[in-house]
Protein backbone atom coordinates (compact mmCIF):
# COMPACT_ATOMS: atom_id res chain seq x y z
CA UNK A 1 0.00 0.00 0.00
CA UNK A 2 1.07 3.21 -0.72
CA UNK A 3 1.74 6.12 2.05
CA UNK A 4 1.88 9.08 0.96
CA UNK A 5 -1.47 11.51 1.74
CA UNK A 6 -1.78 14.85 2.86
CA UNK A 7 0.17 17.00 4.64
CA UNK A 8 -1.13 17.73 7.76
CA UNK A 9 -1.16 21.42 8.72
CA UNK A 10 2.10 21.29 10.70
CA UNK A 11 4.99 19.22 8.45
CA UNK A 12 6.44 16.63 9.85
CA UNK A 13 10.30 16.50 10.87
CA UNK A 14 12.37 13.23 10.39
CA UNK A 15 14.89 13.26 12.83
CA UNK A 16 15.82 9.37 13.02
CA UNK A 17 19.31 8.87 12.48
CA UNK A 18 18.48 5.64 10.49
CA UNK A 19 15.95 3.54 8.97
CA UNK A 20 14.43 0.96 11.07
CA UNK A 21 12.16 -1.78 10.25
CA UNK A 22 9.26 0.27 11.54
CA UNK A 23 9.41 2.58 8.97
CA UNK A 24 8.11 0.08 6.90
CA UNK A 25 5.26 -0.99 8.51
CA UNK A 26 2.66 1.84 7.34
CA UNK A 27 2.24 3.02 11.21
CA UNK A 28 3.35 6.73 12.59
CA UNK A 29 7.01 6.08 11.81
CA UNK A 30 6.63 5.33 8.33
CA UNK A 31 4.44 8.40 7.73
CA UNK A 32 7.25 10.31 9.54
CA UNK A 33 10.03 8.80 7.21
CA UNK A 34 7.61 9.87 3.73
CA UNK A 35 6.54 12.75 5.07
CA UNK A 36 9.17 14.07 6.90
CA UNK A 37 11.99 13.19 4.60
CA UNK A 38 10.99 11.83 1.05
CA UNK A 39 8.07 14.06 0.06
CA UNK A 40 9.73 17.28 0.82
CA UNK A 41 12.74 16.64 -1.27
CA UNK A 42 11.52 14.67 -3.82
CA UNK A 43 7.70 16.07 -4.95
CA UNK A 44 6.68 19.02 -6.67
CA UNK A 45 3.11 19.07 -4.59
CA UNK A 46 2.62 16.25 -2.19
CA UNK A 47 -0.77 17.92 -0.84
CA UNK A 48 -3.08 15.65 -2.77
CA UNK A 49 -1.67 12.40 -2.58
CA UNK A 50 -3.47 9.09 -1.48
CA UNK A 51 -2.86 5.37 -2.88
CA UNK A 52 -2.67 6.44 -6.41
CA UNK A 53 -1.63 9.51 -8.29
CA UNK A 54 -3.94 11.16 -10.62
CA UNK A 55 -2.10 12.89 -13.05
CA UNK A 56 -3.27 14.82 -16.67
CA UNK A 57 -2.14 14.22 -20.38
CA UNK A 58 -3.59 16.66 -22.42
CA UNK A 59 -7.03 16.15 -22.31
CA UNK A 60 -6.37 12.76 -20.74
CA UNK A 61 -6.21 12.19 -17.12
CA UNK A 62 -4.88 8.74 -15.45
CA UNK A 63 -3.81 7.26 -12.39
CA UNK A 64 -0.74 5.87 -11.32
CA UNK A 65 0.58 3.70 -8.39
CA UNK A 66 3.65 2.09 -7.26
CA UNK A 67 4.39 -0.38 -4.69
CA UNK A 68 6.60 -3.14 -3.48
CA UNK A 69 6.07 -6.74 -2.10
CA UNK A 70 7.97 -8.29 0.39
CA UNK A 71 6.38 -11.16 1.80
CA UNK A 72 7.81 -14.31 4.21
CA UNK A 73 6.76 -17.29 2.90
CA UNK A 74 6.29 -16.89 -0.58
CA UNK A 75 3.09 -19.08 -0.66
CA UNK A 76 0.23 -19.07 2.19
CA UNK A 77 -2.81 -20.34 2.37
CA UNK A 78 -5.10 -18.50 0.26
CA UNK A 79 -2.02 -16.88 -2.03
CA UNK A 80 0.97 -16.08 -2.82
CA UNK A 81 3.76 -13.17 -3.31
CA UNK A 82 2.73 -12.87 -7.20
CA UNK A 83 -1.06 -12.82 -6.71
CA UNK A 84 -0.68 -10.39 -3.65
CA UNK A 85 1.74 -7.99 -6.02
CA UNK A 86 -0.97 -8.10 -9.05
CA UNK A 87 -3.96 -7.57 -6.57
CA UNK A 88 -2.32 -4.87 -4.17
CA UNK A 89 -1.38 -2.95 -7.56
CA UNK A 90 -4.95 -3.11 -8.91
CA UNK A 91 -6.18 -2.05 -5.71
CA UNK A 92 -4.45 0.84 -5.02
CA UNK A 93 -6.22 1.68 -8.36
CA UNK A 94 -9.45 0.83 -7.67
CA UNK A 95 -9.61 2.48 -3.99
CA UNK A 96 -8.13 5.96 -6.01
CA UNK A 97 -11.51 5.38 -8.17
CA UNK A 98 -9.53 3.87 -11.62
CA UNK A 99 -9.67 0.46 -13.21
CA UNK A 100 -6.21 -0.90 -13.66
CA UNK A 101 -5.08 -1.10 -17.61
CA UNK A 102 -1.75 -1.62 -17.39
CA UNK A 103 0.68 -3.02 -15.39
CA UNK A 104 4.54 -3.48 -15.13
CA UNK A 105 6.88 -5.89 -12.89
CA UNK A 106 10.68 -5.61 -11.95
CA UNK A 107 11.64 -8.74 -9.62
CA UNK A 108 14.34 -9.07 -7.15
CA UNK A 109 15.65 -12.32 -7.19
CA UNK A 110 18.15 -14.21 -4.82
CA UNK A 111 20.68 -16.33 -6.36
CA UNK A 112 20.03 -19.86 -5.80
CA UNK A 113 15.83 -19.44 -6.36
CA UNK A 114 14.51 -22.77 -7.53
CA UNK A 115 13.57 -22.56 -11.26
CA UNK A 116 9.92 -23.83 -10.56
CA UNK A 117 9.94 -21.27 -7.08
CA UNK A 118 9.97 -18.86 -9.72
CA UNK A 119 7.69 -19.92 -12.65
CA UNK A 120 5.24 -20.97 -10.19
CA UNK A 121 5.19 -17.06 -9.09
CA UNK A 122 4.91 -15.80 -12.68
CA UNK A 123 1.66 -17.99 -13.06
CA UNK A 124 0.03 -16.58 -10.44
CA UNK A 125 0.47 -13.27 -11.31
CA UNK A 126 -0.74 -14.39 -14.94
CA UNK A 127 -3.40 -15.72 -13.68
CA UNK A 128 -4.67 -13.02 -11.32
CA UNK A 129 -4.54 -10.21 -13.67
CA UNK A 130 -6.37 -12.35 -16.19
CA UNK A 131 -9.29 -12.58 -12.63
CA UNK A 132 -8.47 -8.70 -12.35
CA UNK A 133 -8.28 -7.48 -16.32
CA UNK A 134 -5.32 -6.13 -16.40
CA UNK A 135 -2.15 -6.71 -18.91
CA UNK A 136 1.04 -7.14 -17.52
CA UNK A 137 2.91 -5.42 -20.31
CA UNK A 138 6.55 -5.15 -19.74
CA UNK A 139 9.19 -5.32 -16.19
CA UNK A 140 12.80 -5.50 -15.46
CA UNK A 141 14.60 -8.26 -13.58
CA UNK A 142 17.68 -8.17 -11.00
CA UNK A 143 19.85 -10.70 -9.22
CA UNK A 144 21.09 -10.34 -5.72
CA UNK A 145 23.70 -12.39 -3.48
CA UNK A 146 21.87 -15.27 -1.88
CA UNK A 147 21.01 -14.55 1.12
CA UNK A 148 19.61 -10.66 -0.01
CA UNK A 149 15.84 -11.06 -0.92
CA UNK A 150 14.09 -13.70 1.21
CA UNK A 151 13.95 -15.60 -2.28
CA UNK A 152 12.40 -12.52 -4.27
CA UNK A 153 10.65 -9.24 -4.11
CA UNK A 154 8.65 -7.79 -6.81
CA UNK A 155 7.77 -4.30 -7.60
CA UNK A 156 4.95 -3.16 -9.76
CA UNK A 157 3.52 0.30 -11.37
CA UNK A 158 0.14 0.40 -12.62
CA UNK A 159 -1.38 2.32 -14.88
CA UNK A 160 -5.64 2.46 -14.69
CA UNK A 161 -8.16 5.00 -16.35
CA UNK A 162 -10.45 7.08 -13.83
CA UNK A 163 -13.63 5.84 -13.07
CA UNK A 164 -16.68 7.86 -14.31
CA UNK A 165 -18.95 9.92 -11.80
CA UNK A 166 -16.84 9.52 -8.55
CA UNK A 167 -14.02 11.75 -7.65
CA UNK A 168 -12.16 10.36 -4.11
CA UNK A 169 -11.13 13.58 -2.31
CA UNK A 170 -10.62 13.25 1.78
CA UNK A 171 -11.70 17.42 1.79
CA UNK A 172 -15.04 16.24 0.42
CA UNK A 173 -15.42 14.57 3.88
CA UNK A 174 -17.99 15.93 6.26
CA UNK A 175 -20.03 15.23 9.72
CA UNK A 176 -22.72 12.55 9.04
CA UNK A 177 -21.06 10.54 6.32
CA UNK A 178 -20.92 6.96 7.02
CA UNK A 179 -17.86 4.34 6.91
CA UNK A 180 -18.14 1.20 5.22
CA UNK A 181 -15.80 -2.06 5.63
CA UNK A 182 -16.32 -4.80 2.94
CA UNK A 183 -15.84 -7.43 4.79
CA UNK A 184 -13.66 -9.40 7.73
CA UNK A 185 -10.68 -7.93 9.18
CA UNK A 186 -7.34 -9.25 9.56
CA UNK A 187 -7.51 -12.16 7.61
CA UNK A 188 -4.14 -11.96 6.05
CA UNK A 189 -1.71 -10.81 8.64
CA UNK A 190 -2.49 -13.54 10.63
CA UNK A 191 -2.76 -16.36 7.84
CA UNK A 192 1.27 -14.83 7.05
CA UNK A 193 2.30 -15.46 10.70
CA UNK A 194 0.79 -18.79 11.77
CA UNK A 195 2.09 -19.43 7.81
CA UNK A 196 5.82 -18.89 9.14
CA UNK A 197 5.33 -21.52 11.48
CA UNK A 198 6.85 -19.88 14.45
CA UNK A 199 4.23 -19.79 16.55
CA UNK A 200 2.58 -23.48 17.97
CA UNK A 201 -1.35 -22.12 16.39
CA UNK A 202 -3.50 -23.88 14.58
CA UNK A 203 -6.25 -22.04 12.66
CA UNK A 204 -8.24 -22.25 9.50
CA UNK A 205 -7.71 -19.64 7.58
CA UNK A 206 -6.81 -17.70 4.43
CA UNK A 207 -5.60 -14.73 3.26
CA UNK A 208 -8.15 -12.02 1.79
CA UNK A 209 -5.80 -11.84 -1.12
CA UNK A 210 -8.20 -10.63 -3.90
CA UNK A 211 -9.04 -7.66 -6.47
CA UNK A 212 -11.84 -5.05 -5.00
CA UNK A 213 -12.06 -3.49 -8.36
CA UNK A 214 -15.51 -5.36 -8.44
CA UNK A 215 -16.53 -4.10 -4.80
CA UNK A 216 -16.03 -0.46 -5.68
CA UNK A 217 -17.81 -0.62 -9.03
CA UNK A 218 -21.02 -1.86 -7.65
CA UNK A 219 -20.46 0.99 -4.61
CA UNK A 220 -19.86 3.94 -7.49
CA UNK A 221 -22.74 2.24 -9.17
CA UNK A 222 -25.02 2.94 -6.24
CA UNK A 223 -23.56 5.69 -5.07
CA UNK A 224 -21.75 7.77 -7.48
CA UNK A 225 -20.68 11.04 -6.71
CA UNK A 226 -22.07 10.11 -2.49
CA UNK A 227 -18.38 8.07 -2.03
CA UNK A 228 -16.50 10.82 -0.50
CA UNK A 229 -13.28 8.59 0.19
CA UNK A 230 -11.71 5.18 -0.38
CA UNK A 231 -8.95 2.96 1.37
CA UNK A 232 -7.31 -0.46 1.21
CA UNK A 233 -6.61 -1.00 4.68
CA UNK A 234 -3.46 -3.02 4.37
CA UNK A 235 -0.11 -2.46 6.71
CA UNK A 236 -1.77 -1.28 9.69
CA UNK A 237 -4.84 -2.18 9.27
CA UNK A 238 -8.45 -1.01 9.77
CA UNK A 239 -7.18 1.43 12.50
CA UNK A 240 -4.30 2.39 10.32
CA UNK A 241 -6.83 3.43 7.18
CA UNK A 242 -9.48 5.51 9.76
CA UNK A 243 -6.36 7.57 11.50
CA UNK A 244 -5.29 8.65 8.32
CA UNK A 245 -8.78 9.55 7.51
CA UNK A 246 -9.41 11.72 10.55
CA UNK A 247 -5.70 13.00 10.15
CA UNK A 248 -5.87 13.87 6.58
CA UNK A 249 -9.65 15.25 6.62
CA UNK A 250 -9.64 17.04 9.94
CA UNK A 251 -12.12 15.58 11.34
CA UNK A 252 -13.31 12.72 13.82
CA UNK A 253 -14.26 9.52 13.19
CA UNK A 254 -16.43 6.52 15.77
CA UNK A 255 -17.08 3.51 15.17
CA UNK A 256 -18.84 0.76 16.81
CA UNK A 257 -15.90 -1.59 17.45
CA UNK A 258 -18.72 -4.56 17.71
CA UNK A 259 -20.11 -3.93 14.52
CA UNK A 260 -16.37 -4.77 12.98
CA UNK A 261 -16.24 -8.59 11.28
CA UNK A 262 -13.78 -10.34 12.57
CA UNK A 263 -13.38 -14.60 11.69
CA UNK A 264 -13.04 -16.52 15.15
CA UNK A 265 -9.77 -17.76 14.33
CA UNK A 266 -8.29 -14.03 13.33
CA UNK A 267 -10.26 -12.86 17.13
CA UNK A 268 -8.68 -16.01 18.89
CA UNK A 269 -5.28 -15.32 17.67
CA UNK A 270 -4.95 -11.70 18.12
CA UNK A 271 -6.34 -12.83 21.63
CA UNK A 272 -3.95 -14.91 22.32
CA UNK A 273 -0.72 -12.56 21.13
CA UNK A 274 -1.99 -9.41 22.52
CA UNK A 275 -3.00 -8.23 19.28
CA UNK A 276 -5.60 -6.21 17.82
CA UNK A 277 -7.91 -6.87 14.77
CA UNK A 278 -8.32 -3.53 13.72
CA UNK A 279 -4.34 -2.97 13.53
CA UNK A 280 -3.70 -6.20 10.86
CA UNK A 281 -3.49 -6.42 7.66
CA UNK A 282 -5.53 -7.09 5.36
CA UNK A 283 -5.35 -7.53 1.32
CA UNK A 284 -8.82 -8.21 -0.09
CA UNK A 285 -10.92 -5.16 1.54
CA UNK A 286 -12.07 -1.69 0.93
CA UNK A 287 -12.56 1.24 3.62
CA UNK A 288 -15.07 3.82 2.09
CA UNK A 289 -16.99 6.62 3.40
CA UNK A 290 -20.20 7.36 1.75
CA UNK A 291 -23.20 10.58 2.24
CA UNK A 292 -25.57 9.17 4.55
CA UNK A 293 -28.53 9.61 2.38
CA UNK A 294 -26.45 6.83 0.08
CA UNK A 295 -25.19 4.66 2.48
CA UNK A 296 -28.12 2.09 2.90
CA UNK A 297 -27.72 1.67 -0.83
CA UNK A 298 -24.39 1.98 -1.40
CA UNK A 299 -24.18 -1.22 1.60
CA UNK A 300 -26.94 -3.56 -0.52
CA UNK A 301 -24.79 -2.87 -3.76
CA UNK A 302 -21.63 -3.95 -2.04
CA UNK A 303 -23.33 -6.69 -0.89
CA UNK A 304 -24.65 -7.98 -3.84
CA UNK A 305 -21.11 -8.36 -5.09
CA UNK A 306 -19.42 -11.96 -4.80
CA UNK A 307 -17.19 -11.60 -1.39
CA UNK A 308 -18.77 -8.29 -0.37
CA UNK A 309 -22.07 -10.11 1.46
CA UNK A 310 -20.05 -9.34 4.93
CA UNK A 311 -20.29 -5.66 4.60
CA UNK A 312 -21.26 -3.30 6.85
CA UNK A 313 -21.55 0.43 8.24
CA UNK A 314 -19.31 0.40 10.92
CA UNK A 315 -19.44 4.03 12.16
CA UNK A 316 -19.49 7.17 10.83
CA UNK A 317 -17.56 10.95 10.10
CA UNK A 318 -18.27 13.52 13.23
CA UNK A 319 -16.47 16.99 13.65
CA UNK A 320 -15.06 16.32 16.83
CA UNK A 321 -12.60 14.74 18.22
CA UNK A 322 -10.71 16.23 15.26
CA UNK A 323 -7.89 14.08 14.22
CA UNK A 324 -8.70 11.30 16.28
CA UNK A 325 -10.63 8.04 15.64
CA UNK A 326 -12.84 6.28 19.11
CA UNK A 327 -14.33 2.68 19.21
CA UNK A 328 -16.99 1.99 21.10
CA UNK A 329 -18.43 -1.26 22.84
CA UNK A 330 -21.70 -2.37 23.20
CA UNK A 331 -21.54 -1.38 26.51
CA UNK A 332 -21.01 2.57 25.89
CA UNK A 333 -17.19 2.57 26.97
CA UNK A 334 -14.79 4.16 23.97
CA UNK A 335 -11.10 3.68 23.62
CA UNK A 336 -8.92 5.80 21.47
CA UNK A 337 -8.00 4.10 18.65
CA UNK A 338 -4.41 5.22 17.43
CA UNK A 339 -1.70 4.15 14.51
CA UNK A 340 0.79 1.84 15.73
CA UNK A 341 4.54 3.09 15.58
CA UNK A 342 6.11 -0.15 14.81
CA UNK A 343 4.20 -3.49 13.03
CA UNK A 344 3.81 -6.13 15.38
CA UNK A 345 3.77 -8.73 11.44
CA UNK A 346 7.34 -7.55 9.19
CA UNK A 347 6.81 -8.31 5.93
CA UNK A 348 3.04 -9.03 5.01
CA UNK A 349 2.95 -7.33 2.13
Amino acid sequence: MATLTTFAAAKMRFKDLQIEMAHGAGGKASRRLVEGLIAPILLESPDALGDAAHVAFGDTRLAITADCFVVRPLRFPGGSIGELAVNGTVNDLAVSGARAEALVTTFVLEAGLRREVLEAELRAMSAAASRAGVRIVGGDTKVVEHGDADGMYISTTGIGRLLADVVIDVRSVKPGDQVLLSGPVGDHGITILLARGDLDLEADLRSDTRSVLPLVEGLVAAAGRGVRWMRDPTRGGVATTLNELARDGGCGVVINEDDVPVHDGVRGACELLGLDPLHIANEGQLVAVVAPECAAEALRAVRAVPGGEHACVIGEVRAQPRGTVLAMTRYGASRVLDMLVGDPLPRIC
